[in-house]
């Protein structure tokens, strides 16, 4: 008789925490290979990828093409026949076709084969979620045996949902629970997501690995931070934020079950930092992963573009960087100022170009159709879209990338001009609101983040900071000439996106009722200028979007 294989005392497990990119199949088997190299190195015996690794995540409609999903099973099959070297075995993501059902799945390979496939079960259909669009549910896994391990692997929502998921893989023998995830990014998620594991822990008794995806896919930034909890729910180690990384954790039997102690404990930013960080990895992601070479954004003198110009350098470096101040009879000298002083401090290209002459061309062609009327907020927009065209003009001719500059404060109730200053690829702060804006400033002039390529200092003149917002298209105009002051208008729109809240509960919070009403039909009534607006990076819990889906033609009106 063959005597039994012992079962293991210990397993080092690696967590891949790395920057897919969507239908880059090829790139992304190379990350996935660098990456078992370097866990090889650390001797790690199993590597775990986040979830849909080899398509990146979301693919959304990429999975109703039978070509995308076969060469994701055939480079499952590569990497498989590649483990036959004895080297460490591997999780991994990816959608596969099942006779006629399609599945969010994830392979474990070694020993030069598939040894095992699970589909997840829980298909997530909120907010930017839409999975059961295209995908078909698993059947309820059990654990999988991995040279002596019985390991559970519930894939992203199994852990976040109440399906039962982890407790049918516990009460099936797992030892172990491994999750792979694609986790977008808002502020104060990773609390989130510890609280989810730590449930999960509890009602299980197992411990967890969590390894979150990286990097920036259209508008959603997934910040990595993944981590492990033991069963006694101490935590076992913590990886950066914002930041690839490949990290072994040991981990060994006991009398109690599998333990990891003394495991890294990476510093995991909050607040102003982790916004400002998640802005930059998503803006670098978006223009780098399309091709593009280089930006141009117009500069105004104001604090939206900015910061949005030291995002770009900071994403980018300055090199890459070209701005341009479109100045016009209300410009202001001080706006001149700011906006060169801006440009200075950060070290990129600044050019002027003035639009008095095409702005004049554009009113004296249309002279006799507006003989009679009197001038107002036409003749302002054609000051912005006059800058617009000229943006879009100089990205055609140099394939520069146009970044749009209004935050999400703007953008709710409608103060942004279609063609105008909403041309543009993407926005970075478009899910900012101002008075967010400025605090990303104030932090950003006295911080240089992780991986910014941008200098230190005061990259942001304190006048810019300081001075009442204008958009300049008439004389002495400002922002709180038709707004409530950015506080007050800030906090109403966050009840009123973020919370749902009643107009009734808003007024209570102490708001007028009659502003409260106002901006409430401002919000909806500018629901078609944001369907044509560039795509942005998500900071908050409901951007406009992929989040918050409200009808164009719509004439509810919350009267309390």
């Amino acid at each position: 008789m063959t005597a039994q294989k012992a079962a293991p005392s210990t397993l080092r497990i690696a967590v891949a925490q790395l920057n897919p990119t969507v239908g880059d199949i090829a790139g992304n088997m190379t990350k996935a290979r660098e990456a078992r190299a370097a866990a090889a190195r650390e001797g790690a015996d199993l590597l775990l990828f986040t979830e849909l690794f080899l398509s990146g995540y979301p693919p959304e409609d990429l999975v109703l093409k039978p070509a995308f999903l076969s060469a994701c099973e055939q480079a499952v099959e590569k990497l498989a026949a590649e483990t036959a070297d004895g080297g460490p075995g591997i999780v991994i993501g990816f959608p596969r076709q099942a006779a006629a059902l399609r599945h969010n799945s994830v392979a474990v390979l070694d020993g030069g084969k598939i040894i095992a496939v699970r589909d997840k079960v829980d298909l997530p259909n909120y907010g930017e979620f839409d999975e059961k669009r295209v995908f078909d549910a698993g059947e309820m896994p059990g654990p999988v045996n991995f040279r002596g391990v019985r390991i559970g692997i519930p894939v992203c929502e199994d852990i976040w949902g109440d399906l039962g998921v982890c407790e049918t893989l516990a009460e099936s023998g797992a030892e172990i629970l491994l999750s792979p995830n694609g986790s977008p990014y808002y502020r104060g998620k990773l609390d989130v997501r510890h609280q989810v594991v730590l449930r999960q822990v509890i009602e299980t008794g197992l411990p967890m690995i969590y390894a979150n995806q990286l990097g920036g896919q259209d508008e959603l930034v997934f910040d990595g931070a993944s981590f492990a909890f033991n069963a006694d729910k101490s935590l076992a180690f913590q990886m950066s934020q914002f930041e690839e990384a490949v990290a072994v954790s040991e981990w060994r039997r006991g009398a109690d079950g599998w333990v990891s102690g003394n495991g890294l404990k990476s510093r995991v930013p909050e607040g102003e930092e982790a916004d400002y960080r998640a802005c930059m990895l998503g803006f670098r992601d978006y223009v780098n992963k399309n091709g593009f070479r280089n930006v141009v954004l117009g500069l105004s003198g104001g604090i939206d573009s900015a910061i949005c110009t030291a995002l770009a350098v900071d994403a980018l470096g300055e090199e890459r960087v070209r701005t341009v101040m479109l100045p016009y009879r209300y410009t202001s000298r001080e706006s001149l100022q700011d906006a060169e002083a801006c440009a200075r401090a950060l070290g990129c290209r600044y050019d002027i170009v003035a639009i008095e002459e095409p702005v004049e061309g554009f009113l004296s062609a249309l002279s006799d159709m507006f003989e009679g009327t009197e001038a107002g907020i036409t003749e302002e927009n054609l000051q912005s879209r006059t800058r617009g065209t000229i943006l879009m003009a100089i990205s055609n001719k140099f394939g520069s990338m146009v970044v749009t500059t209004g935050n999400k404060s703007e953008m709710s109730v409608g103060y942004a001009t279609l063609y105008g200053d909403m041309n543009g690829g993407f926005n970075p702060i478009k899910d900012l609101y101002k008075m967010q804006v400025y605090a990303l400033a104030r932090w950003r002039n006295g911080t240089v983040p992780p991986g910014a390529l941008g200098p230190s200092g005061e990259v942001i003149p304190q006048n810019i900071i300081d001075k009442a917002p204008s958009a300049e298209l008439r004389p002495d105009q400002t922002d709180q000439d038709s707004l409530p002051p950015y506080p007050v208008l800030d906090d109403i729109l966050e009840c009123l996106v973020e919370k749902e809240m009643s107009t009734e509960d808003v007024v209570a919070r102490g708001h007028e009722e009659a502003t409260v009403h106002r901006i409430e039909h401002l919000l909806y009534i500018a629901e078609y200028k944001r369907r044509q607006s560039a795509p942005g990076v998500k900071i908050t819990r409901k951007n406009f979007g992929r989040d918050r889906r409200y009808p164009i033609t719509n004439r509810f009106r919350d009267r309390g």
